[in-house]
């Protein structure tokens, strides 16, 4: 498998299924599309901000549902195999993207088993906004790629930070008469500086500053910043 990114802002999906993996997968593309979920119960779980629909999910209905929401992805997270079929043949005839979660290892959504170019896995994820760190094991290791996911959130806390921090120094780094060359030193230097990052995971140090710093010590001398 070759990992992809996929924007769903503006995006809907659906969510067949009320379990604690539907409810699971619900929170995660809550953050970004429309979701709606389809079910004729729902677990004592968040769902996050999405629709509730309250009904069954019948492998004959799955074509006029997929019509009625117009989704980007269909989630089949039912503990029926005729359903979770029904609703992705449905899905793909729509030209829709599929997620299978019977088709998937529980805990991190690794893929188990053959799939389609149009069927998604959804795998263990670290990082904060913008940064996404993702983990798979092909289906081998749901507990390896957990324990990744967590060595990988400990290990980089304030990743986000430093995506926001370098942006900006990127930016204020094309107002000078530096090189590109020199900018891109520059900017390297800063995520390989142990201090920025320290000062970004505790707050007890200014990271800008911190950064400025790192700069002057790669190129040999102070930034003139307000040219």
């Amino acid at each position: 498998m070759i990992p992809l990114v996929h924007d769903f802002r503006g995006e809907s999906v659906l969510v067949v299924g009320g379990g604690s993996v539907g409810a699971r997968k619900a929170r995660r593309f809550a953050r970004e599309a429309d979701v709606t979920v389809l079910s004729p119960a729902f677990a004592d779980r968040e769902f996050g901000d999405v629709e509730l629909v309250r009904a069954a999910p019948e492998p004959d209905a799955a074509e006029e549902w997929v019509a009625r929401v117009d989704p980007a992805l269909v989630v089949a997270a039912t503990d029926d195999a005729d359903v979770n079929a029904a609703f992705a043949a449905a899905a793909r005839d729509a030209g829709a993207l599929v997620n299978r979660a019977d088709e998937s290892t529980a805990g991190d959504g690794d893929a188990a088993g053959n799939r389609g170019a149009d069927s998604v896995v959804v795998p263990a994820t670290a990082g904060a906004d913008p940064v996404t760190i993702a983990v798979s094991t092909g289906g081998h290791s749901p507990a390896l790629s957990k324990y990744l996911r967590e060595e990988i959130e400990s290990e980089f806390a304030g990743a986000g930070g430093m995506a926001e921090l370098t942006a900006d120094l990127r930016d204020d780094l094309r107002a000078t008469d530096l090189s590109p060359a020199d900018r891109r030193d520059a900017v390297r230097a800063v995520v390989r500086s142990e201090p920025v990052w320290k000062a970004l995971r505790t707050g007890t140090a200014n990271p800008r500053k911190r950064a400025e710093a790192a700069v002057a010590r790669a190129l040999g001398g102070e930034v003139d910043w307000s040219t």
